[in-house]
């Protein structure tokens, strides 16, 4: 089953049920200002509230379109009622289109189906970091060109790893990054993933670019 991300800036975000409709299940998940704390496999709707606590929803919006997991992602902007201008500053910014709050689970799902077929092709990307190369569309992954011998499972965690370099990553952080918490998961199974993903690159010939870090998990150290 295809799976449709749709991202809220709002604690909607953390409280609304997964839905299915066809052959697409819709996952609702909360968007904080670092952006998603979890792989993005499939399209992306991003729903911005004009108003956040810690950033102002136009500082969000340009955040997405410059971070490679989102810049292809449906902005919606939620607005207050008032100001046209606010409008025009949403759509400069960056979103294709706004809408009036406050927002609910059939609103949301309506205005995402609606939409939809505008919106639904979504193009494998490649994502280059340093000498390692991934391809999400061919679930490849290469060293200076050298193909990586991965499980599906590695193939994911490398890639979060590739998203978040230099960044010390606990179990429990892998894990919901992996989305692998249903059922739950031992946080043990990822240091067996960990030593899979070692060895795969090594024989790749890159060396040892994980590094674990007592106590705390583990960093993927980007040249």
């Amino acid at each position: 089953m295809d799976v449709v991300n749709i991202f809220l800036t709002s604690d909607l975000g953390d409280t609304l049920d997964t839905f299915e409709h066809g052959t697409k299940r819709f996952e609702f998940a909360r968007l904080r200002a670092a952006g998603p704390d979890r792989l993005v496999e499939g399209p992306v709707w991003a729903f911005i509230d004009w108003v956040m606590d810690d950033l102002a929803g136009l500082e969000m919006c340009r955040r997405l379109r410059a971070d490679p997991r989102t810049r292809d992602a449906h902005i919606t902007m939620v607005l207050e009622p008032g100001d046209a201008g606010d409008r025009r500053r949403a759509l400069k910014a960056g979103a294709d289109d706004y809408v009036v709050g406050p927002l609910d689970r059939t609103t949301i799902l309506d205005r995402v189906l609606a939409l939809q077929s505008h919106n639904s092709a979504y193009s494998a990307q490649q994502m280059r970091l340093g000498a390692l190369m991934i391809d999400m569309g061919a679930l490849r992954a290469t060293w200076d060109d050298t193909p990586i011998a991965l499980r599906p499972n590695e193939f994911r965690l490398l890639r979060f790893f590739a998203e978040n370099p230099n960044q010390v990553l606990s179990r429990a952080a892998l894990i919901t990054g992996l989305a692998k918490q249903d059922p739950p998961l031992d946080e043990r199974t990822v240091d067996v993933w960990i030593g899979r993903l070692r060895s795969a690159l090594k024989n790749a010939g890159a060396g040892n670019p994980l590094r674990t870090v007592r106590s705390l998990g583990y960093v993927f150290d980007a040249v």
